[in-house]
């Protein structure tokens, strides 16, 4: 019985053997035969479980490994080439935004230089003028060409409206002997005035959006389209001085400009901090120990007498300000000097313009004037370059005691008006 037993189960055990011999063999059979299973299309498997199921048990250890290995690799390679295609596209995309501007920066600082000692480096300052490009405006082109002097012109924009104080100004002009001077006129009454009095003239073709404000606006309205008017005199090449017509000139102002920088204005400024920029501290005491904070400020410059040169910044600074003047009812000024000191910011970024102040007692405005230099036996033997009533809304009567004052010599003409308005 005991002999039986065993004989029995050393044939099950046989049995179970065989059984999985065969299991083995049919396993490899099938492998070779559907590698990629028999449910699953080869489509929707991934490369690892490709990579299992050609990995049979037919396949040696050695092969398996290989494989594992080669994927890696695979994956390895793959993963640097996406970060490149990433890289790349962000270099196109950033080269594509800045290409004119790099070229800009290639013409303007040529070839890389080492820095020199302490003390002895400076940074670039002036900016290249652009090409002039006639075919902007020829029939502009033929007039400054004309009245232009070292290709630089003082341009005033007028209308009916301000008749009697382009009066004075032309009187202030043609005083000095001044001939690179212009009038932009926005109506015919200007046109005939200047055609009666010999003074230059230009009247833009016709265009529905300036000539609207033109014919009828007054003082502010006018002093807004400058920023369209003036663009074609930068493309043609010129430096534009502008000046509103609330301006008299006692000096030729072209022997006192600097001309390094794209913009060099008056300042609405009244002193020395006020003119040229000073720390001003904030102070928060709820802060404590830090209830100090350093600010620094800056009066603004103003819109109505600067100096462009024809450079990519001054015509950028031009279109910027044109733009925001059409899409909403602002003061030109204030958009001007943000466009001017506004830093790049997250969503913005700033004018790449460089700026210069003009000397505040030789370019006066009025607020000066009356409430320093006539009470200032010293200042008042100094002979302005312009003097710019733009303080003041009784223009006309202190221009004309500034020309008494200083080109008649009368000593009291600036007495008899008060500091500020009444």
């Amino acid at each position: 019985m005991a002999g039986r037993r065993d004989r029995s189960q050393q044939l099950r055990g046989s049995r179970i053997a065989i059984a999985i011999l065969v299991g083995i063999i049919i396993g490899c059979v099938c492998a070779v035969l559907f590698p990629n299973g028999f449910f699953k299309s080869s489509s929707s498997l991934t490369v690892n479980e490709r990579v299992q199921v050609g990995s049979s048990p037919c396949e040696s250890p050695a092969r398996i490994q290989m494989l594992k290995s080669d994927f890696a690799s695979i994956s390895e390679k793959n993963a640097e080439l996406k970060k490149q295609v990433r890289e790349l596209t962000e270099k196109l995309r950033l080269a594509e935004q800045g290409t004119d501007n790099a070229r800009k920066q290639v013409l303007a600082l040529g070839t890389q230089i080492k820095a020199g000692p302490f003390g002895t480096v400076k940074s670039l300052r002036t900016n290249p003028t652009i090409l002039p490009d006639e075919s902007v405006n020829p029939r502009l082109a033929k007039i400054l060409e004309e009245i232009a002097v070292d290709k630089e012109v003082i341009v005033a924009l007028a209308n009916a409206n301000v008749k009697a104080m382009l009066e004075v100004q032309i009187a202030s002009v043609k005083r000095l002997s001044i001939t690179n001077y212009l009038v932009v006129a926005l109506d015919d009454y200007i046109v005939n005035f200047c055609k009666s009095n010999d003074v230059a003239y230009y009247k833009r073709d016709p265009d529905e959006d300036v000539d609207a404000v033109g014919k009828t606006g007054g003082n502010h309205a006018v002093s807004g389209l400058k920023f369209r008017v003036l663009r074609e005199f930068l493309q043609l090449g010129y430096g534009v001085l502008l000046s509103d017509v609330d301006i008299v000139f006692l000096q030729n102002p072209f022997s006192h400009l600097y001309r390094d920088s794209d913009v060099e204005s008056m300042s609405d400024g009244h002193n020395n901090m006020t003119a040229y920029g000073f720390n001003d501290v904030s102070d928060d005491p709820g802060m404590g120990w830090a209830r100090y904070a350093h600010t620094m400020r800056i009066w603004v410059f103003n819109s109505g007498f600067f100096y462009l040169r024809p450079t990519v910044p001054s015509i950028e600074l031009l279109d910027r300000v044109a733009d925001r003047l059409s899409k909403a009812k602002l003061w030109d000024q204030a958009v001007f000097n943000e466009e001017l000191f506004y830093p790049s910011h997250p969503d913005y970024t700033g004018l790449h313009a460089s700026k210069r102040v003009m000397d505040m007692y030789e370019f006066m405005n009025s607020k000066v004037l009356f409430k320093t230099v006539r009470k200032n036996q010293e200042l008042k033997k100094v002979k302005p370059v312009i003097v710019h009533v733009n303080y003041h809304p009784d223009k006309l009567n202190r221009m004309l005691a500034v020309v008494e004052f200083y080109v008649n010599g009368k000593q009291d003409a600036l007495d008899s008006f008060p500091d500020g308005s009444e």
